[in-house]
């Protein structure tokens, strides 16, 4: 087996938290019993993805602020807030609230792009300015700037008993720098380093340059520490999905590749009018998913990682797959728990 160039630093999961509409509590609770175990195994971060009018989390924000307060050490993530549903100021302030909460664990990874099925949802989120929203990447500026404390007004001091702000409270130290853009093509990638924030790559990617996964993936990497001020330093998140099998039993084994193998047709070729690119499913065991991340040209580049756990499976198959991850295929990538975590 080829060694890496350099040990994976970081160890992530992302989940998309799914539960059943009869019984919302048991799946919102089942994604914080993941994270606790994610602590207890060691990982360095755990990410929620975000789902609006599905069967998902709505809410990853509200979320990892109860994840908060069951946690001491990972890090919280979101992969992504779509800012087209958002008010950049009003989640700025819930951002830093939470981060608080959290003592400064908080990395919000945020995209752009109108909301999904937007004809059919914008009289109910915009019925005022449908016409009028920007989706853009200065939805994503108003954000930085405010959780990096620039002004929200022109207004603050005294007035009666209560005292004003100018800038968005409470404000977070250091949330500035763990905001995250997710990221799918060269210019997101770009605008991402030139704004210093940090990068999501995950298994989905734009075919502009290429139409093989791994060497498009790896032109964003290079992008965007291209447009960083810290240039090679710039922190690059990889998000592929992997899914273990040492200790699988073997109806574990069989669901997990039928799960793959159904999924495999759309990475052969670009999709849709976008030409999205999609990451074939990592399964195996963690010495033959580890082989094949080594000649992954862009997980080369990177050694940070928020591996995903599939969409679908249950929470039995989430354990197994989380401590596979932390003991056979994390150290396999060079990947090792610092003494806070034992």
């Amino acid at each position: 087996m080829p060694l890496p160039s350099q040990p994976l630093r970081k160890l992530g999961f992302l989940t998309i938290g799914l539960f059943d509409e009869a019984d919302p509590r048991k799946g919102h609770e089942s994604t914080l019993e993941i994270i606790r175990l994610g602590e207890r195994l060691g990982f360095d971060s755990a990410w929620l993805r975000h789902r609006h009018l599905q069967y998902g989390i709505s809410s990853p924000v509200a979320v990892l602020a109860a994840a908060s307060q069951r946690t001491t050490r990972i890090e919280l993530g979101t992969a992504v807030i779509p800012l087209g549903w958002e008010n950049p100021l009003r989640l700025a302030e819930d951002l830093a609230t939470v981060d608080i909460l959290s003592g400064g664990r908080l990395n919000p990874g945020i995209s752009v792009g109108p909301p999904m099925h937007y004809d059919q949802v914008k009289q109910a989120l915009y019925p005022d300015t449908a016409d009028a929203e920007d989706f853009g990447y200065d939805r994503v500026a108003r954000l930085l700037d405010f959780v990096r404390g620039k002004p929200a007004t022109d207004f603050s001091g005294v007035e009666g008993f209560e005292v004003f702000s100018d800038r968005v409270q409470p404000h977070a130290p250091g949330l500035g720098r763990r905001l995250w853009y997710g990221g799918g093509s060269l210019r997101s990638a770009q605008w991402a380093g030139e704004h210093a924030m940090n990068f999501l790559t995950s298994s989905v990617v734009k075919a502009e340059e290429s139409e093989d996964f791994a060497e498009v993936q790896l032109s964003h990497v290079r992008a965007f520490r291209a447009h960083h001020p810290d240039g090679d330093r710039a922190r690059v998140s990889q998000g592929l999905v992997v899914i273990p099998t040492d200790s699988a039993s073997p109806e574990q084994r069989a669901k997990y590749e039928a799960y793959a193998e159904k999924r495999l047709p759309r990475t052969a070729t670009p999709q849709g009018p976008a030409r999205l690119m999609f990451a074939p499913d990592l399964v195996g065991t963690s010495a033959e998913i580890a082989e094949r991340l080594y000649a992954h040209a862009a997980f080369r580049e990177i050694d940070e990682v928020a591996f995903a756990l599939p969409f679908t499976f249950e929470h039995d198959d989430y354990v197994q797959i989380l401590t596979d991850i932390a003991t056979r295929l994390g150290p396999a990538l060079g990947w090792q728990a610092s003494a806070q975590h034992a």
